[in-house]
Order: structure tokens, then C-alpha cells, then sequence
């Protein structure tokens, strides 16, 4: 055994050890906020912090919270938030004119030279590679073989207690363990697998945390890597080691960098998009009511939970030329914040859109973004979360809100998903 496996704890360990994790949040909901400030127009400019427009910081609420540019600010201080619908769309489709790159200084010391920092060409032929090791046939394979079992697991301790908090309990520990399991980490080292990957994608509150855990996965990626060069086994760890596109393969860096990718993409949107329908879905009694018994509406389900309430609330660009999007110019050096969210809500495009609704006439989402950055774990994503629900719904009957627990709440300023999900069903018996 190397040192690094040596070093790795078996044990399981409770993962809210980790609070500020789960809490990036200085608003419960920025929604009736957001959709004040997009009345003043889908595309804003704010001096200098784009949640000037979800938060009273030296803006008026009243007025979108827009605070107008000073004299003495400079030009390279502004930040322009994007909030319509075809604005977001305009934005995240013109790679040549807003860069990604803007992600690589936010994040790089972290995630390291990773593909969603990347522009063309560069992103593209990256993206080729990568793309290959999640072909149809391998997701087809891990629904089959590997993500009902993680859910079962999870389940099969839930089950007969007849109540339990499905964020502890479910919503978080599921996608990880799935992650895990799709790179083919010995089971012993799933326990500090998770550990490193919530203090990764915890960086936003905790830097040197972060920071510590991205050299810690590094280190334990090389060793994997090593060893699926000398003998490469069914995982997805082999197969970024053996994708070859017009002769080129990844290197081991680039390897690196899209695991440590994988974590906050795989993992941190997964678990907050699946707690959220959850949420939708106990909150909407009647909704949970219809999708039990007719499994044919639980897609629609999931994309309207997807649209109601995006994991991730916004992204950034930075404006590569001046560019006018929505009858407002951007100033070429100009941050460009993108709200997914408040995209996802524009009353142009969705009719009641603060509704969730499954049965509303279906309209495409943008949570998974779109362009040429488009999520490229969006079909294992709702993967997984199609088979989580069908899971949950099957071994979980009668499935409630439990009354006697605090009602429970989506929050989060960046990342969003519930703080808890109190829940009662009848207990069943395992095997």
C-alpha cells in the first residue's frame, strides 16, 4: 500500500463536520429580488459587486439595488449582471466575446488549468478528449451496475427507521459515493474522498482549506493514474488514461485537473439539484402525490426542478470587446455575472414562473448552461437523479414532510439547495 492510500481514513465520517459548506448564504431567497431588478431591464451594470441586485449592499432594493457608477470609479470596476433569458443565452453562446478564462483566476490554484476555464480552440479539443470517456454506452453501464446501488445502500438504513432528514441522510452522501465508485476508488478510501471533495468545493468560504484538499487529491490522483497506465481497469479513471482523439491523450495534469473538476460539476451540483426536487416535491404534496403514481411525469419533474430552482445562481464571464446585448452596451474588460437563476424566472419566457408546476408547457432551462461550455455531465446528472427518484419513491412509501421538524428552507447566495428535509414514510423491512 502506498503512503497516500496508507494515510486515508476507512471510516465513515459526518460530513456536516463541514457547516460553511453547506451554507454559502447570505439570503434565503434572492428570487422576489432578482425579479424586481430584472423589471429595470435583463442586462445591468453595478459598481462594483453584481449582488448589489439581491442584496441592500449601498443600493435601493426598491430600484433593483443597481447603484449608479461614482466619478472616481474606474470603467475596469464594473461588473454587469445579466438577467433576462435570451440576454443569458446571447451571453453564454458568443465565446468570442466573453472569455471563460475569468474562472481560471478565480479558481485555478484550486481546480488547476481545467477545461471550464478554457476558451477556443483550446476548450474544444480538451472537451473532444474528455467527452469520449462519457459516451452513452458507459452511462447506460453505470445506471445498470452502480448508481441504484449507491441509492439502495443509502437507502437500505432509511428505510426501516419510518423518518429521517434526507439531506444528512440521502441528498448529500449520494453523489460522491457515485463519483467514487465511477473512478474506481477502493471502497476503503471513500470516507476521506468525501472529505477532500467537500473541503475542495468548499473554497469560496475556506481558500487555504481548499487549496490543501486540491493538493491532497492530486497526490491521490497520480497514484490512481499510475497504476491504470500499468493496468487500466473498467472505471472511468482508465478510460481518460486511454482516450485518444486524432492521436492525441490527456495528459496526466490535464487528468488531474478534470477529476478535481468532476467534484464541484459532479458532486456539489448533483447533490443540491436532487435535494431541491425533493424539496419541490414534499412541498407539493400533491405534485409527490401524481409522479408516485405515474412514473411517466417524473421527467418532467426533474427539468422543472431544474428550472424552478438551479443549483448554481450565477456564473461569470469577463467581455472580451464591446458588445451589445439586450439594447445595452458591454464594455470590453467588463466582469459579466450571468444569473441562471433569475434567467430560469423570466416572466417572458415562463408564465408564473415562482410556480413550480410540472405540468407547465415545457420550455428549455439553462441550468446546465448553454454554448460551448454546456454541462458536460448533464446526462449523468439527471441520470443519477431519475434513478435516486425512482429509488426514493419505491422504497420509501407515503412519503411526507414530517410535521413535529422545523420547516425546512432553500438557501444559499451561490449554491442553493435545502438546509434539511425532514421527512416520514412507512418503515420497511430490508431484504
Amino acid at each position: 500500500m502506498s503512503p497516500t492510500a496508507g494515510n486515508l481514513v476507512g471510516g465513515a465520517f459526518d460530513p456536516f463536520e463541514l457547516p460553511d459548506t453547506l451554507q454559502l448564504s447570505g439570503i434565503d431567497d434572492p428570487y422576489p429580488l432578482l425579479a424586481t431588478a430584472r423589471r429595470n431591464g435583463p442586462v445591468q451594470a453595478t459598481w462594483p459587486l453584481p449582488f448589489d441586485l439581491i442584496a441592500d449592499a449601498g443600493g435601493d432594493a426598491g430600484t433593483g439595488g443597481a447603484a449608479p457608477r461614482r466619478d472616481d470609479q474606474p470603467l475596469d470596476d464594473l461588473s454587469v449582471s445579466v438577467l433576462g433569458h435570451d440576454a443569458a443565452l446571447a451571453v453564454l453562446r458568443d465565446h468570442e466575446s466573453f472569455s471563460s478564462t475569468i474562472l481560471s483566476e478565480m479558481m485555478g490554484p484550486v481546480l488547476g488549468h481545467t477545461m471550464i476555464a478554457m476558451d477556443e480552440p483550446e476548450h474544444r479539443a480538451h472537451r473532444g478528449l474528455v467527452a469520449a470517456a462519457f459516451r452513452p454506452r458507459l452511462l447506460a453501464r453505470w445506471e445498470d451496475d452502480l448508481v441504484r446501488g449507491v441509492v439502495d445502500d443509502l437507502l437500505d438504513v432509511v428505510a426501516p427507521t419510518g423518518r429521517a432528514d434526507l439531506v444528512r441522510r440521502l441528498t448529500f452522501a449520494f453523489p460522491v459515493r457515485v463519483i467514487a465508485r465511477i473512478l474506481g476508488l477502493p471502497e476503503r478510501d471513500t470516507a476521506q474522498f468525501q472529505r477532500w471533495s467537500i473541503e475542495l468545493v468548499s473554497m469560496v468560504v475556506n481558500w487555504d482549506r481548499g487549496v490543501a484538499a486540491s493538493r491532497s487529491l492530486r497526490d491521490y490522483f497520480a497514484q490512481q493514474v499510475a497504476e491504470r497506465r500499468v493496468r487500466p481497469g473498467d472505471d472511468l479513471i482508465s478510460e481518460l488514461v486511454e482516450t485518444e482523439l486524432d492521436g492525441e491523450r490527456l495528459t496526466d495534469e490535464a487528468i488531474f485537473a478534470f477529476l478535481r473538476l468532476l467534484l464541484p460539476a459532479g458532486v456539489e451540483t448533483t447533490y443540491r439539484s436532487f435535494g431541491n426536487l425533493l424539496f419541490a416535491l414534499l412541498t407539493h404534496p400533491d405534485q409527490l402525490e401524481e409522479i408516485t403514481a405515474d412514473p411517466s411525469l417524473r421527467g418532467r419533474a426533474i427539468e422543472e426542478a431544474l428550472r424552478w430552482e438551479t443549483p448554481l445562481l450565477v456564473i461569470p464571464r469577463r467581455c472580451l470587446r464591446t458588445t451589445r446585448v439586450a439594447d445595452v452596451d458591454i464594455p470590453e474588460g467588463s466582469n459579466v455575472n450571468v444569473f441562471l437563476g433569475s434567467a430560469n424566472r423570466d416572466e417572458a419566457h415562463y408564465p408564473d414562473p415562482d410556480r413550480f408546476d410540472l405540468h407547465r408547457t415545457p420550455a428549455p432551462h439553462i441550468s446546465f448552461g448553454s454554448g460551448p461550455h454546456m454541462c458536460l455531465g448533464m446526462h449523468l446528472a439527471r441520470m443519477e437523479t431519475r434513478v435516486a427518484l425512482d429509488a426514493v419513491l419505491e422504497r420509501l412509501p407515503g412519503l411526507a414532510l414530517d410535521a413535529d421538524e422545523p420547516a425546512p428552507k432553500i438557501v444559499g447566495t451561490f449554491f442553493r439547495s435545502p438546509d434539511a428535509l425532514p421527512a416520514r414514510f412507512e418503515p420497511t423491512r430490508i431484504g
